[in-house]
């Protein structure tokens, strides 16, 4: 495996595993040893806002598995990956991006876009706009009442 990353320009990293440059960004390969035994292989993306890279390691990766004739499997989905299922994998990616940032408040994982509905006043403005309203019903019963006692 190592060797066939190594074919498509993956480089050393001093602190182990490998560094693969795709198109849209870069993503850290390691293996995963079990007993000294190389049992799996690692492909970390970086949590960013885009799913490009995510996709398109998606795909290297699909296709790299194929040639060296092993799983190409995702962990979080708990299921073996081809190439077409890029939108289950994306979807995943995002709700992690997003659990990242705002849970684990990861400066890195910037939030995707939600659309939020702001309905009525913040709790701040509305109380001080019922005390004026208080003090201005309050104001007018007193010169009514004011007006009553002279008139009358």
């Amino acid at each position: 495996m190592e060797e066939l990353l190594i074919a498509r320009g993956a480089k050393a990293q001093p602190s182990g595993g490998l560094l693969w440059r795709l198109n849209h960004g870069e993503v850290e390969v390691h293996p995963l040893r079990e007993g000294g035994q190389w049992i799996a292989t690692e492909i970390r993306v970086p949590l960013v806002d885009r799913t490009e890279l995510v996709r398109e390691v998606l795909v290297e990766g699909a296709a790299l598995a194929e040639q060296a004739q092993v799983r190409f499997f995702d962990p979080q989905l708990g299921r073996e990956l081809n190439r077409r299922e890029d939108e289950a994998v994306a979807d995943q990616y995002k709700r992690t991006v997003r659990y990242a940032s705002d849970t684990l408040g990861m400066v890195d994982a910037m939030p995707l876009p939600t659309p939020q509905e702001k309905q009525g006043f913040e709790p701040t403005t509305r109380f001080f706009v019922g005390v004026i309203a208080f003090f201005v019903v309050l104001y007018l019963l007193v010169n009514w009442m004011g007006a009553q006692l002279e008139g009358g």
